[in-house]
């Protein structure tokens, strides 16, 4: 494999939180990208988190990411846990001495999502320890993960840090349905603001990105359809026409870390799709969804036009 089609050979990366959806994709892409990648998460062949999910695993991640042309290493860790997350770090250190990207994705809060959606309870109205839950699993995990692991990166001039989130800085001036989930879904990008200014000494950048409307494995087994007929589901959703399988997010990280110029992105809040036509590349299908400027010219805006002309 050459250089330029493995232009991440001899970098190290870390997607926490690897072992499905995004994650996974971001993992893969890296991988297929010549990379080292560390995947982490809760979910092993052993062991089930909270998720519920035992047929998505980190050991799969793995698998794929080296069967990409990558190096797959799978290691079990809970980021809420600052003992496993250092001890992964040190483990990465000895192995290899550097971390060259990391990718904060550590999520696994969609069972908590369902009522929100569906009944978008008041701030008093929802469970408080479910809300608590909700920041945990997707603010408090990204900033212990990225305290002990940012040692490591800085040693290298660099260093890409991307913040998976949901939303744009734009989109998320709307109300996101609830106060729990609003906070959960924003602090990622402010995350990347700061992360932003204190990378800029070390040639650093740091990025928020989102997915557009993702055809994650829960998502495709909540409408009842798989990766083959999603399209079935948009009787049902009328949205879902403009969804995304997670390759496009997965080859947005990997176009990023690739990319000698990031760091004009340093701080900015991006989407697969936006990333998807400034470096040229597509889904897996060929298609290049825009699924937020969708949303913003005829979901919310009085715009009519099909999805297919976002595609």
């Amino acid at each position: 494999m050459s250089e330029q089609d493995a232009p991440l050979t001899g970098r190290i990366a870390l997607v926490a939180g690897a072992t499905r959806g995004a994650g996974r994709a971001i993992a893969v892409q890296l991988g297929a990208a010549g990379a080292t990648v560390y995947v982490t998460g809760r979910t092993t062949r052993e062991k089930v988190s909270e998720v519920g999910r035992p047929g998505e695993t980190i050991e799969e991640t793995a698998e794929l990411v080296t069967a990409a042309g990558g190096t797959g290493i799978a290691v079990p860790t809970d980021h809420l846990e600052r003992d496993r997350v250092r001890a992964l770090v040190e483990r990465i250190d000895r192995d290899h001495g550097r971390l060259d990207v990391l990718v904060n994705d550590v999520w696994g809060g969609e069972h908590l999502v369902g009522e929100v959606l569906e009944n978008k309870p008041r701030m008093w109205e929802y469970d408080l320890d479910k809300g608590m839950r909700m920041l945990e699993l997707g603010v408090r995990s990204h900033i212990i993960t990225s305290s002990l692991a940012l040692p490591l990166l800085v040693r290298n001039p660099g260093g890409l840090v991307v913040e998976v989130t949901d939303g744009t800085a734009e989109s998320n001036r709307r109300y996101r349905e609830n106060f729990y989930y609003d906070l959960t879904k924003n602090a990622p990008i402010r995350m990347a603001f700061c992360l932003a200014e204190d990378l800029r000494d070390f040639d650093g950048t740091a990025v928020s990105l989102t997915p557009g409307f993702l055809r994650s494995e829960q998502m495709l087994d909540m409408l009842g359809v798989t990766e083959d007929t999603w399209r079935d589901a948009v009787e049902k959703v009328p949205e879902f026409a403009i969804a995304e399988s997670p390759v496009l997010v997965g080859r947005a990280v990997a176009a990023l870390a690739a990319d000698p110029g990031r760091r004009r992105w340093n701080g900015r809040s991006l989407s697969s799709g936006q990333l998807a036509k400034e470096y040229g590349f597509t889904d897996a299908d060929g298609s290049r969804p825009d699924a937020w400027l969708y949303f913003e010219e005829v979901v919310w805006g009085d715009k009519d036009a099909p999805a297919d002309d976002y595609r």
